[in-house]
This record gives structure tokens, C-alpha cells and sequence, in this order.
């Protein structure tokens, strides 16, 4: 007797099984190339060497497949989540914008994966509602790159797995995640801050050219608002000490000193984008122990962070008040500066 198996929670239980993302390429005999995203790769002997992929019956490319000799399996690195969707749709040129070579029966061979597999058909199977291409594996390249993997519906990445010696319990101390996101912050700031001291700068007109350069022509009680959220206040003081290095123009004319308007000059606009290139030189300097995978992770887990304890913000602290179209930085949530 056979036991019923509903499809969805089948599927669902299959997620639960990490997989890398492939696509498979091959060159159909009417000229055209052919290609998809499949999860379904896996290894089969070592000698001779044979790797496996199926594709489902309903497949427009299935004939393509059958009737070739040869395909190319290229297993995706963790930056090409993008090839991985250009290629699983249907009814579009896929290799539109793609650097190809030829390989093995002219098959066309993607660039920038993580490993690439040039194989030659041996086998076809019937695998219920799929078929199942077996194949010698002719050719291979090893990139070295980090793959892309895919679980429970999601694409991920593969994260090396630490060692218990760097694994510090969550308490007051050391491992407190508010003192590491300090350190961190404060250590990566050092070349920033020795900057400002060569000009004869302070923490706080740090934080007055930042809150700026996320947006300019601001009054000092906005200023003072947003940098408020560091801890330091700004007072009529501090941006006049501003105006007499050069760096903003202050429009006193107003009834209360705190309704006065800042603007960048030529210079302070210049110093503000000298001082993001700087940060983001310290950010690829605190990046050179980590590889692409664990970059995006760090970045990935930070934005959650800020995603979940920014529900306790006040208003005027929320991320549409710092950021305007105006603003200097390249991307607001990548730091991108140039």
C-alpha cells in the first residue's frame, strides 16, 4: 500500500536539506544555448568521475537536454544570487548580460562561480516526474570563491564554523553584544578621529559635518536634535567654531539662535566626503580577515539589529530624518562613500 504524501509539507520537509545552487548550461542542436538554476546537483563517483542533476518533465528546455551530449554544471558563488534568478525564469534570454566561453560540445561556460564542471552525457534516467542526467565529468575549475547555498525557500551563505575558543557567553563583559558593537565602532573611528585632531577638529564637529552630509541646510535645533542621539549636544558655539575653520555658513538672521540655517561651503563639502573616504578605507581595513560570505553576514545581522531596536526610537531619530536626496554618501545604508 503506498501512504499518501501531501506535496506542500513534502516540499517543506525537503527544504529542511541545505543545498548549493547551480545552473546548468548546455548548446542545443538547433544552435541555441539553454540553461536553468537546479539544486538537484550531486556527486556520483570519483572514478571515473560522474556527477547527477535532474530536470522536471514539464521543462521547456527537457528536449534541448536529451537531445545534447554535453552540459556544464556551475556551482554559484555567494555574489551571483542575481544569475541565480536571471536563469530560473522562464521565456527570457538568459545569458543576456553573461561573459561566456565555450567548453566541451560548445556549451557555454558562465564566469565569476564557484566551481565549474564540464561533463559529457552517460546516462539518462526516469526519475518519476523528473529525468536524470548522469555525466562524466570531462573538465573542472575550482574558483575558490564561497557559494551560495539555498534552504527552506531562502538563499543563504555558508559560514565557517567558529572555533568554541572565539565564543564568549552573552553576559556584562566582554561578550555583552553592546560593548563589541562599541569597540568595534570606536576602534574603526581611530584613523577618522586623528584626522579631525590634524585640523583641529572635535568629536563633536565629527558628528555636526556627518548629520550634514546625510543632508545639508539644516537648522541648529535639527542639528542638535539628530546628533543628540550619540549623546553630545550642539550648541550656536560649536557651529560658529565651524564657520571661523571654513567648513559651514551660518544664516544668524533669525529671532532665536537655534532657528539659525547651516550649510556646507565649498571646503566643508569637500572635507565631509575626504572624511567618509577615510571611514571607508578603515571599513575595508577592518574587513581584511574576513571573506566576502562573512562581510555580508556582519552587515546582515547589524541591519536586524537596528531593524529591531529601532521600533524604540523617537520620532525625530528615526532614519527619514538624518537621510535627504542631498546627501553624500552613495548608498545611506551601505556607507558607500566616495
Amino acid at each position: 500500500m503506498t501512504t499518501k504524501i501531501d506535496p506542500r509539507q513534502f516540499r517543506n520537509a525537503l527544504g529542511a536539506f541545505t543545498t548549493g545552487v547551480t545552473v546548468v548550461t548546455t548548446h542545443g542542436e538547433d544552435g541555441n544555448d539553454y540553461g536553468l538554476t537546479a539544486n538537484s546537483f550531486n556527486s556520483v563517483s570519483m572514478d571515473p568521475p560522474m556527477v547527477l542533476w535532474s530536470l522536471g518533465k514539464k521543462s521547456s528546455s527537457l528536449p534541448a537536454f536529451q537531445a545534447t551530449g554535453h552540459f556544464a554544471v556551475h556551482i554559484l558563488a555567494a555574489d551571483q544570487e542575481q544569475i541565480s534568478n536571471q536563469f530560473a525564469r522562464s521565456g527570457t534570454d538568459k545569458f543576456v548580460g553573461c561573459a561566456i566561453e565555450r567548453g566541451h560540445g560548445h556549451v557555454p561556460l558562465l564566469d565569476g562561480c564557484s566551481a565549474r564542471f564540464e561533463c559529457r552525457v552517460v546516462h539518462l534516467y526516469e526519475g518519476g516526474d523528473h529525468v536524470i542526467f548522469v555525466g562524466e565529468v570531462m573538465n573542472f575549475n575550482s574558483f575558490d570563491r564561497p557559494p551560495l547555498v539555498f534552504h527552506g525557500g531562502n538563499y543563504g551563505m555558508v559560514m565557517k564554523k567558529t572555533d568554541s575558543a572565539d565564543c564568549t557567553r552573552s553576559g556584562i563583559g566582554d561578550g555583552w553584544l553592546g560593548f563589541l558593537l562599541a569597540r568595534a565602532y570606536y576602534q574603526m573611528l581611530l584613523p577618522v578621529r586623528s584626522n579631525l585632531a590634524s585640523h583641529g577638529l572635535r568629536d563633536i564637529d565629527y558628528n555636526i559635518l556627518t548629520v550634514l552630509s546625510m543632508g545639508d541646510g539644516r537648522t541648529i535645533e535639527e542639528v542638535d536634535r539628530l546628533v543628540s542621539i550619540t549623546g553630545l549636544r550642539v550648541t550656536y558655539d560649536d557651529i560658529r567654531k565651524l564657520a571661523e575653520h571654513g567648513l559651514v555658513v551660518l544664516d544668524a538672521d533669525r529671532e532665536r539662535e537655534s532657528e539659525s540655517m547651516v550649510r556646507f561651503t565649498d571646503a566643508g563639502r569637500s572635507y565631509a566626503i575626504q572624511l567618509l573616504a577615510i571611514g571607508k578605507a578603515a571599513e575595508s581595513d577592518a574587513e581584511q580577515d574576513l571573506d566576502y560570505r562573512e562581510t555580508q553576514v556582519v552587515k546582515l545581522l547589524l541591519k536586524r539589529i537596528i531593524r529591531t531596536t529601532g521600533a524604540m526610537l523617537p520620532d525625530h531619530w528615526q532614519k527619514e530624518q538624518f537621510w535627504r536626496g542631498d546627501h553624500l554618501w552613495m548608498e545611506p545604508e551601505a556607507s558607500d562613500a566616495s
